[in-house]
């Protein structure tokens, strides 16, 4: 499941990438728009500013604008920044690999394989979809257009 930290951080760049040509957004308007805590998008936001997303500005006319555009921040490096690993088990993650305590020889290991086409299926369309596409989904659906 998509954690809430993840859902903030993509409605944030989100709403960031609609106000690509405009000044800064403020925390609290961000906040407001978008329904999301201000204190808990204020870590958000300071964790993407420090994978390089962002760009902060401090004083009158500051707030947070894109770093990059919206076109090549992916979902799955979003994903990896507030969450981590993209796998559902430890032992089927690329980035963050562990062994599973409970394994006996995870080369014959049934669950591990599935969850790896699993992983493998989910990164294809992460790694696929950028924010701009999310944004172009959402004036689709508004539109009352098919997503593909």
């Amino acid at each position: 499941m998509l954690s809430k930290k993840t859902k903030y951080a993509i409605k944030a760049l989100v709403a960031l990438g609609k106000n690509v040509e405009k000044p800064p957004m403020q925390i609290s308007k961000i906040a407001e728009e978008e329904h999301i805590p201000k204190k808990f998008l204020e870590q958000i936001l300071l964790d993407l500013r420090n994978a390089g997303f962002l760009y902060s500005k401090k004083g009158a006319g500051g707030g947070y604008s894109l770093n990059k555009k919206p076109e090549e921040i992916l979902l799955v490096q979003v994903m990896r920044v507030t969450d981590g690993p993209i796998a559902m088990v430890p032992c089927a993650s690329l980035n963050f690999y562990h062994k599973c305590d409970e394994c006996v020889d995870e080369k014959t290991c049934g669950i591990r394989s599935a969850f790896i086409d699993v992983r493998d299926a989910t990164l294809k369309v992460l790694s696929e979809t950028s924010i701009a596409d999310v944004i172009g989904r959402e004036d689709n659906l508004k539109l009352g257009l098919n997503n593909i």
